[in-house]
């Protein structure tokens, strides 16, 4: 039986969650799936539409 609100992850108590993170975060390039199509629809957008000028 699950005790609610409880939960272990492997993969975060032997360090390679913060690990992906921070590899992450230097290359500047996400690890995770929502992640990485939301960079490169941002990057298709700049190139089809160009940068916003500033007033």
């Amino acid at each position: 039986m699950k005790i609610p609100g409880l939960s272990f992850s492997l993969k975060r108590a032997v360090g390679i969650s913060g690990l992906k993170n921070k590899i992450a975060k230097k290359v500047g390039i996400p690890t995770t799936k929502q992640g990485l199509e939301r960079k490169i629809g941002g990057t298709i957008l700049k190139g089809v539409f160009g940068k916003k000028k500033s007033k």
